[in-house]
Order: structure tokens, then sequence, then C-alpha cells
């Protein structure tokens, strides 16, 4: 059971820059990902609302930092970024967004850790190494969410999952790995307990 209500998660605001940010106070867990991975569908599951954030047929819509405070103090809050790589804007509006993710992640105080959306059956992408990097020098905790698991038969999901710990072990003791289905509502339990452990863990 999950010590958070993530259901009453509420729209707090939008930022262009980590300079327009809330006030870097309380704690927060940011999810990114590449913009078809699943990212919107998985925060509305995860809070059981369906419209909480924007989920569009045109991938790379969120532009914006976008936060959500969980109850009405905000001092719990999830964080969609921008998603990647697959918008069709320029390349300089892409650097741009990569430059600003970069700051978050490495000098936003309250940020307890990142979820990284994964389609698992394209993990793993070049931007997603991109991102564990910038996680690994800021020495922030990622949990890596294998959206989409419904699509495929689970000996395959599982042996994605596998090959995908694999890989990452260099990072075991900074990365821990799931598989996930917003459809489904595959894993919803396990990633509410990380929220719960980063959000509500006393500042070190």
């Amino acid at each position: 059971m999950s010590r958070l209500n993530y259901q009453a998660a509420r729209f707090l605001t939008s930022a262009p820059t980590l300079a327009k940010c809330p006030a870097d106070g309380g704690a927060e867990v940011a999810f990114a990902g590449r913009s078809n991975a699943g990212k919107s569908s998985a925060i509305n599951a995860l809070t059981r609302q369906k419209a909480l954030a924007r989920t569009s047929k045109t991938p790379g819509r969120t532009q914006l930092i976008n936060f959500f405070a969980l109850g009405e103090d905000a001092d719990h809050r999830l964080v969609d970024l921008p998603g990647y790589g697959y918008a069709k804007v320029p390349e300089k509006v892409k650097l741009e967004w990569q430059r600003h993710l970069a700051d978050y992640l490495r000098r936003r105080a309250s940020l307890r850790g990142l979820v990284l959306v994964m389609d698992v059956r394209h993990p793993l992408t070049e931007f997603d190494q991109t991102l564990l990097g910038w996680a690994d020098e800021a020495d922030m905790p990622v949990h890596i969410l294998l959206t989409k698991a419904d699509k495929l038969k689970r000996g395959a999901a599982t042996s994605a999952l596998q090959q995908v710990r694999s890989r990452l072990r260099e990072w075991e003791d900074l990365v821990t790995v799931q598989l996930f289905s917003a459809l489904k509502k595959q894993g919803l339990e396990e990633v509410h307990a990380r929220l719960d452990d980063w959000l509500l863990a006393e500042r070190q």
C-alpha cells in the first residue's frame, strides 16, 4: 500500500527552464524518456488519472518541465521532463532541451530520483545512455520502467528485462529496472514503493 496518495496528484505549474521552476524545496521525482516510450501514459497510470500528463498521438509535445503536486502542500512532487529524440523539432531546439535536462539533473536540490521510461522493445537508446551518464555524474538514483510490456509475450519481456540489467551491471548500485504496462496496470506497486522510498526519505 502506497504511503503517499498518488491519486491526489494535481497539476502545479510548467516551466521552460530551470530558472522558472518552482521553489527548490521539499522532494520531487522526475520522469524522463524518449517521446514515444509511454512516459505520459505511465504517469497517468501511476496516479490513476486519465489526463494528468498530456498524451498525444504526436510524440514530442511535452516541451516544458511540468510539475504535479501530491496533495495540497506541494512538498512532494512528480515532474514530467520534456520528451526527447523523436520530436519533429529543429536540432537547435533539441539541443536546448538537452541543456535544460542536464541542468535540471545536476542542479535541482529537491530531486531525489529519476524514473527513466523506455519502450521494452527499444531500450537503452543513445540518449537513454546519455541521461544515465548525467545521472551517474550527479550521483542520482535511477529506476527504469520498461514500458509496453504487454506488447511482448511473458518470456520475451523477461528476457528483455534480463538483457537490460546485464548491460547496466556497471551501474547496479545506482540503477534498478522493472517491467511496466500502463495498459494492463502491470508494475504499479513496485513503482509506488520506489517513489515512496525516494520522496519520503530524509535528505542526507
